[in-house]
């Protein structure tokens, strides 16, 4: 297997300090998202290098985005304390969603079903689970099994998976009310992804360490290093329809396994050496481009 994703096509410039998140809209990827320092959100089409919509109302800084199934709506999250959807098409602020009392460090719309469930995760140790199709500003839910702060959160169908400070990744059943546990680090998980069958967990942690988790029994299946992620989030990523692993580094680069054999396949220099935070690779089968954000303040577009 060749990973071809490994040019840069891009650089999009526009943030003003530290890109913390990126997003590709849901179903083809055409368009998609960045978040920053500045407080503000870029809507983007990273295959023209084009900035369509700037969305500004966050008075902190914007550490997660997400968009619906539908790409009428997106919701960001960050040092607010708050959740705030938005209107994609008239860059307005639907509502802003109230319950957590510390920030935001994640949050995600279901992948699947109507896209009515959205679910945020935060430095309060709690995930907060919200109908985005009621007027209520408030959660719907509070899941609060977590010791420590959860950093990242994944939705789908009736599922929640949150990742902690703690070392654990908590799968949730909300229908049924039911929690899984899984300890994977002594050192706090940073940033997690669910396979597209459901079957294996990718979670990257403060130890230099990427795993890829088998759900069925807890196991590890592989274990990635070489990159440097000691103190800060970086994101981690299936890539090139699930053939490859990427992640962030605090050294300035973006690291490339292959999957099944854990061996280092590319180490590509971006950013200006600074820290690759962010990384998200376009929905679609068959697609051949990722973007990823920088401390820098730049978003970089690879591949086609």
């Amino acid at each position: 297997m060749v990973f071809t994703t490994r040019r840069q096509t891009t650089v999009l410039t526009g943030h003003v300090g530290a890109v913390h998140c990126v997003t590709y809209s849901s179903l083809t990827g055409t368009y998609c998202l960045s978040g920053g320092s500045d407080r503000k959100i870029h809507l983007w089409n990273p295959s023209t290098s084009t900035k369509i919509q700037t969305y500004a109302g966050h008075g902190y800084e914007v550490l997660s985005l997400t968009c619906s199934p539908d790409n009428a709506l997106f919701a960001s999250a960050g040092g607010d304390k708050l959740v705030f959807l938005w209107d994609v098409a008239t860059a307005t602020t639907l509502r802003r969603l109230e319950g957590h009392w510390a920030r935001v460090n994640a949050v995600a719309f279901s992948a699947t079903g109507d896209g009515g469930l959205l679910a945020s995760g935060s430095y309060d140790a709690t995930v907060k689970l919200w109908d985005v199709r009621s007027r209520d500003r408030r959660p719907v839910q509070s899941l609060d099994d977590a010791k420590d702060a959860v950093t990242d959160v994944v939705v789908g169908g009736a599922e929640v998976v949150a990742s902690s400070v703690d070392g654990r990744v908590r799968a949730y059943d909300v229908r049924m009310a039911r929690c899984v546990v899984d300890v994977i680090s002594p050192a706090p998980v940073t940033s997690l992804r669910v396979s597209r069958d459901g079957k294996a967990l990718l979670v990257a942690a403060l130890d230099g360490s990427v795993r890829l988790m088998d759900r069925t029994n807890g196991g590890l299946l592989m274990r990635y290093k070489g990159h440097k992620n000691e103190a800060l989030r970086v994101r981690c990523a299936f890539a090139q329809d699930e053939e490859f692993v990427v992640c962030g580094s605090e050294s300035g680069e973006l690291w490339v396994w292959d999957l099944v054999e854990g061996r280092v396949v590319q180490r590509l220099q971006c950013h200006g050496g600074k820290v690759v935070s962010s990384v998200e690779w376009a929905p679609g089968t068959g697609r051949r481009q990722m973007i990823t954000g920088g401390a820098d303040g730049t978003v970089v577009v690879w591949g086609e």
